[in-house]
């Protein structure tokens, strides 16, 4: 069945061309649960026989991941905080929780954003809480750019590489999203201990 799926999104990326796969990754990054796995594989594998080119793939790829992050920030941003602000009370989220939020964001936005669209199931939802703690929106843009095209230039790489061995991409894609959360994991221990010397020193 799998495989079957998979090779009904081959023929769809490829009857669609790019424009699919900038409207598939869009879907993706906003607040549908859609997989990229299954977009942009696929689209590797068809960069691998000549039918499509690499970069164009990223680009659309990454133009589609920003366009579903901005769709997510600014809901949030427009909607999501009258909403809490109104019916925050009845799920216990008190108007200090927000600033709470906004303060964090302000320090440690830029590393939770970029950190989080490498995440499984928290890349399409990182742009929610920056939408609400009103993120400077280059920054947000940035990290979500260099976090979403790494993730991407994986994805793509992956199938390009082994696109027609699914047994090896499920192998491949399981280590690798295991190596990414340690790094992440690494490198987030280093931002705190940086973070808390700094705090120190300036006292």
């Amino acid at each position: 069945m799998l495989r079957e799926l998979a090779q009904e999104l081959v023929d769809l990326i490829f009857d669609w061309g790019y424009v699919g796969i900038f409207c598939l990754m869009a879907i993706e990054s906003s607040f549908i649960p859609f997989p990229s796995e299954i977009v942009l594989i696929p689209a590797g594998y068809l960069a691998s026989r000549g039918d499509m080119s690499l970069g164009m793939i990223m680009f659309s790829g990454l133009g589609g991941s920003m366009v579903g992050a901005f769709i997510n920030y600014y809901l949030a941003l427009r909607l999501g905080r009258k909403i809490l602000k109104k019916y925050g009370k009845y799920f216990f989220i008190k108007e200090s929780a927000l600033e709470k939020m906004d303060g964090f964001f302000e320090k440690h936005g830029h590393i939770s954003t970029f950190t989080g669209r490498l995440i499984p199931g928290i890349r399409q939802l990182i742009s929610i809480p920056a939408g609400l703690s009103r993120m400077n929106l280059v920054v947000f843009s940035t990290y979500t750019a260099l976090g979403a095209g790494i993730w991407a230039l994986i994805l793509t790489l992956l199938g390009y590489f082994i696109g027609e061995n699914q047994e090896l991409i499920d192998a491949y894609l399981k280590q690798i999203t295991i190596s990414v959360v340690v790094l992440l994991m690494f490198l987030g221990t280093i931002y705190v201990y940086y973070q808390r010397n700094r705090g120190v020193k300036s006292e």
